[in-house]
């Protein structure tokens, strides 16, 4: 099938629309869904780590126009120490700024019950919170063992549902750690099984490090969804080895319905060595409509939008659709 889209792109690149679709034959090769949920993550993912100061507004503008585009799903930023995560510093300006959209869910990542009365604070109605699959990596991340850190969660997921926030959970370090290396995946079934039955709406499954293939991560995936229901599961990527839209198409094959990405490719964990960006969110969807699955998002504007924020922090994408579409 990458042989069709290859030969298909060639033949239109000069005249292109974005918009590139196998024939209805080739995207019926597999019983591919109709629809599936990308969930943007370059407010927070991917800013997270800048170490140049990105003002406020450029940070709700790129919000704005990640909506604009027809995503759904977007984590806005982070209430965390800003000694720690000083991007993530101007949490509160960010959720007050923005202009909701009505079935647009902004998401806000909290470590902690201090955090999560920040985010309260501001009417953060959807949050995030995550644990690692790694003992040393939770150590070196918050400072506590991994039992530790589910206590935490359990006192959020408390709180939480008092108030009527829905809460995201994240594993990280699902196929590596950059301290212990491999990761158990019954480890990582063990601690999604705990953030589903504790009320987590969707546990999205981080390769933090970026180190997954098609093989470790069906290994996951086989073990998670034994406690798990795959519809209730997400994937969330990192490129470093180049394995980020393989291993998206796996999790395809086996039931996943919800992947993480970030405009731009952009992002990174601050204490995962080596880690590079997030798939890029315009790759994505560019591979998802050329099967035939729709995400209701405009590949132009998304396109548009990751040269928006990359020329804003100084970079460019990190992305293969943005180099070879031009902007429009």
């Amino acid at each position: 099938m990458l042989d069709v889209l290859y030969k298909t792109a060639a033949n239109v690149l000069p005249s292109l629309k974005a918009d590139i679709t196998v024939t209805k034959q080739d995207s019926c090769i597999r019983n591919w869904p109709n629809f599936v949920k990308v969930v943007e993550v370059g407010p927070r993912d991917g800013l997270q780590n800048e170490p140049k100061n990105v003002p406020t507004n450029v940070k709700v503008d790129l919000i704005n126009r990640l909506v604009d585009a027809g995503v759904r799903d977007v984590e806005t930023t982070s209430f965390v120490s800003a000694k720690w995560v000083p991007q993530m510093g101007d949490n509160k300006e960010v959720m007050r700024s923005l202009q909701k959209v009505p079935d647009v869910n902004y998401v806000a990542l909290v470590p902690n019950v201090k955090g999560l009365e920040s985010a309260e604070a501001v009417q953060t109605e959807t949050i995030a919170l995550f644990l690692a699959a790694s003992e040393s990596f939770s150590k070196k991340n918050t400072n506590c063992s991994i039992d530790e850190s589910m206590e935490r969660a359990s006192a959020v997921l408390e709180r939480a549902r008092k108030a009527g926030i829905r809460v995201r959970g994240y594993v990280s370090c699902v196929c590596g750690c950059p301290y212990e290396g491999k990761i158990d995946p019954q480890k990582v079934a063990q601690i999604s099984k705990f953030l589903y039955d504790e009320g987590c709406y969707e546990i999205s499954l981080g390769d933090t490090i970026g180190v997954g293939t098609p093989g470790t991560i069906a290994a996951v995936l086989a073990e998670v969804t034994k406690l798990v229901p795959a519809e209730k599961i997400a994937l969330h990527c990192h490129n470093t080895y180049g394995q980020a839209l393989p291993n998206i198409l796996i999790g395809l094959q086996m039931g996943v319905r919800v992947f993480d990405s970030s405009v731009g490719g952009l992002g990174g964990c601050p204490y995962a060595q080596g880690a590079s960006g997030n798939v890029a969110t315009e790759d994505l969807v560019y591979m998802l409509h050329g099967m035939g699955i729709q995400t209701g998002i405009d590949l132009n504007k998304i396109v548009n939008t990751a040269h928006f924020i990359c020329s804003a922090i100084g970079k460019d994408p990190q992305s293969n659709v943005t180099r070879a579409l031009p902007r429009v």
